[in-house]
């Protein structure tokens, strides 16, 4: 059985963890590692249950346990060669990989992981690099885009693939546009290499879901410029007018932003 938490989704701190039996596969690591150590005790599960880490890229909020993660509890780190750079280069991660445990992937290369298939895949974003992942268990296809700039070609087909879906709806524009931001960071996070907002997540969703879909979560919610409630419902009404019914034909969720969802059962 495939299991899935989300410990955190936002700019406070991101992190998520697939495991089933025998395996533990940790999605960026950008929760302290005391809190994430506590999460972990909270669910009945240790630090030492997970055997690799995969990041999507180097920004301080995906990364900020990275290196005690490599260095205290010797996991291996897989990301691609930019993102590893851009690591090294963050001062905001103080820690940094040990050189042993870092290990290379490539988007479109696909490679596996004890029980896990992966596959990297390109994602713009205003970070050195960024990567999706679609991760196969069994049968059962798992796949997360964070801090998507814009959807692409390449991206597309990796949603219509996915029976379970991570994908950010990050701001409302309104809210953006007419809040407190300076133009430049407005401008930043509107670009094609910003952020997603709730109408082009959910027309992403809508143009590009099969009936292989079965549950939706989204992530990156921004505390200033979005709110929960107004992100479902904004994904909702645009699915709708294209005929689907969350709820019916698959279902919708938003992650919390600085606390863990609980555990989700993946079959």
């Amino acid at each position: 059985m495939l299991n899935f938490i989300s410990f955190g989704s936002g700019s406070s701190g991101n992190c998520y963890y697939l495991y089933t039996e025998t395996e533990g596969l940790l999605i960026d690591a950008g929760i302290g590692i005391r809190t994430l150590k506590k999460y972990f005790r909270d669910y009945g599960l240790s630090l030492s249950d997970i055997q690799n880490v995969l990041i999507t890229h180097d920004h301080a909020d995906h990364v900020k346990s990275v290196g005690s993660l490599s260095r205290d509890y010797g996991l291996p780190i897989y990301a691609t060669h930019r993102v590893h750079v851009g690591i090294e280069k963050n001062y905001c991660v103080r820690c940094k990989v040990s050189p042993e445990r870092l290990k290379l992937v490539e988007a479109d290369n696909t490679f596996s992981l004890g029980e896990f298939l992966i596959t990297p895949f390109h994602i713009p974003h205003d970070s050195f690099d960024n990567v999706g992942y679609r991760i196969v268990h069994n049968d059962v296809v798992f796949c997360l885009m964070t801090d998507v700039g814009t959807v692409t070609d390449e991206i597309k087909p990796f949603i219509g693939n996915a029976n379970y879906l991570v994908i950010e709806a990050n701001h409302d524009v309104e809210m953006l546009s007419n809040g407190p931001y300076p133009q430049h960071l407005k401008s930043r996070i509107l670009g094609n290499t910003g952020h997603l907002s709730n109408k082009d997540c959910a027309t992403a969703l809508a143009e590009n879901a099969t009936e292989r879909l079965k549950h939706v979560w989204l992530c990156h919610l921004s505390e200033e410029n979005n709110h929960p409630e107004l992100a479902r419902k904004t994904v909702e009404q645009v699915l709708r007018s294209y005929g689907i019914v969350p709820g019916k034909d698959f279902e919708l969720e938003v992650l919390k932003r600085k606390s863990p969802t609980g555990i989700y059962k993946l079959e």
